[in-house]
């Protein structure tokens, strides 16, 4: 019999192997009827939810290498989409936020996701949907917060101080 945990893992590992493959993020632009590099979108779907962020945390976010974001962002910033500027909490950290034009596309691609999932949950309870949604966030926050600095889990497993 398999773990929980195995079968969790391996049900990520599956969703994270799709979710990086070219053809979905291109189904999605085109249903968005957005022209955009499939490489930039990502970025600038989590500057909106996140920013203003430093490029540096969005380059752990996205799991990229700084240099990468730093010239991908700089990329959205030529297009219009996104702007950089230096941080008011901390002047050394360059910041990127959100344009309108950004927000408007977002709108499209949050607009196309909805239609595509839609079709992908179609067969699913509205609770279950509800639930998916609940129990991911969970274990999204839970996974951060054990990853967060000062944090660590103790010998029960239970996220707590450092010791």
């Amino acid at each position: 019999m398999t773990s929980i945990v195995r079968q969790l893992h391996d049900a990520l590992l599956d969703l994270v192997g799709l979710l990086n493959r070219a053809q979905p993020d291109e189904t999605m632009l085109k249903t968005a009827g957005v022209s955009l590099d499939r490489a930039l979108f990502p970025l600038l779907v989590r500057i909106e939810r996140r920013g203003p962020i430093g490029v540096g945390d969005l380059a752990d976010l996205a799991g990229r290498d700084y240099s990468t974001v730093s010239r991908q962002v700089a990329k959205l910033e030529g297009l219009g989409l996104v702007t950089r500027g230096p941080s008011a909490a901390d002047r050394r950290v360059n910041e990127a936020a959100v344009t309108p034009r950004g927000r408007a596309m977002i709108r499209d691609i949050d607009a196309a996701r909805e239609t595509l999932a839609g079709r992908l949950l179609a067969s699913w309870s509205e609770q279950d949907q509800h639930d998916l949604a609940r129990l991911l966030r969970r274990l999204a926050d839970d996974a951060l917060a054990a990853q967060s600095v000062g944090n660590r889990l103790d010998s029960d497993g239970n996220l707590g101080p450092p010791a």
